[in-house]
């Protein structure tokens, strides 16, 4: 059995320690700590525990769904993942293989990471699990790119390597992207993008971009999806990007329509004395969590 946090250290740190065992959870929160490829702020390392520390000033009970969901589901937060000396595939095989496990525990999984590299593996789990699945990113950046820096397990080629499993990709909020990363959405028939500027202005594209996912679908979530002003401290930040609202009635309209199998919320990079991001991710973690119970997403 997996290594879990004490109740008092782990997400939400419930009064409850029953609710934050893993015999006892339908909900597994994995720590992946693994920055190699950070390649403007660096410290998304600290990102994992950032968020769970932050998570114990959100407040259980959720107005708007008139529910405290860690009670419904329970919540266990394994202990963070050791990757020393082990980067690149190796490290991307080592997410792959503990999120295999979680699933095959029957858990919903949860993943609280550094850089976006950690998606690949988590999402070729998902994959083998359920052949037709789809992703939703929210990003402020396409992360199409073969390789970066020589590199095609960066952070910066994440997106690739999921295209490279022939995941129909949808993209929410990308506002960077290169010329290489912008012909292959271009070829493709498998990513659909709807880039920021076409979508600042109003929320009529929700429903359409919904309905471009299939029926089973895994949410990856940048922070600096989001708006500076709602997460400023990320890797790599860009002006523009959603709202909290905008994010919040995105991932609401896709829980009352999709089965969500799971989903990870990746590169936070903390500031000293400024606990505005990792909260408002934490936040948002629980927030989509009560989403999910809300329309039986999670058994």
């Amino acid at each position: 059995m997996p290594k879990s946090l004490d109740a008092t250290k782990c997400f939400l740190a419930p009064p409850e320690e029953h609710l934050a065992k893993y015999k006892n959870s339908k909900v597994c929160i994995q720590l992946l700590p693994y920055e190699y490829t950070s390649s403007y702020h660096e410290g998304s390392k600290h990102g994992p525990m950032a968020m769970i520390n932050a998570s114990h000033y959100v407040e259980f009970f959720d107005e708007e769904i008139g529910l405290e969901a860690y009670k419904e589901t329970g919540v266990c937060t394994l202990e963070p993942t050791n990757f020393d000396g082990i980067i690149n595939e190796q490290a991307v095989e080592l997410i792959h293989e503990q999120t295999a496990q979680l699933l095959d525990d029957n858990k919903f999984v949860i993943s609280l990471g550094a850089e976006h590299t950690i998606s690949s593996g988590i999402i070729k789990a998902f994959k083998n699990q359920y052949n037709s699945i789809s992703v939703l990113q929210i990003d402020a950046h396409s992360d199409l790119r073969d390789a970066y820096e020589g590199n095609p397990y960066s952070h910066a080629s994440v997106m690739a390597r999921v295209h490279d499993m022939s995941v129909p990709l949808v993209q929410v909020g990308i506002r960077a992207q290169c010329r290489e990363e912008h012909e292959l959405y271009q070829s493709s028939d498998i990513i659909t993008t709807y880039f920021d500027h076409t979508i600042h202005d109003n929320d009529d594209w929700m429903d359409e971009c919904i309905s471009n996912l299939s029926d089973i679908v895994y949410v990856t979530i940048d922070a600096d999806g989001f708006n500076p002003s709602v997460a400023p401290a990320v890797g790599t930040a860009e002006p523009g990007g959603l709202t909290w609202q905008q994010g919040l009635k995105l991932l609401k309209k896709l829980s009352e329509s999709k089965k969500v199998v799971g989903f990870d919320i990746v590169e936070i990079a903390p500031r000293p004395q400024d606990t505005i991001t990792e909260f408002t991710m934490a936040k948002l973690c629980y927030k989509f969590l009560g989403y999910l119970h809300l329309n039986n997403q999670i058994k």
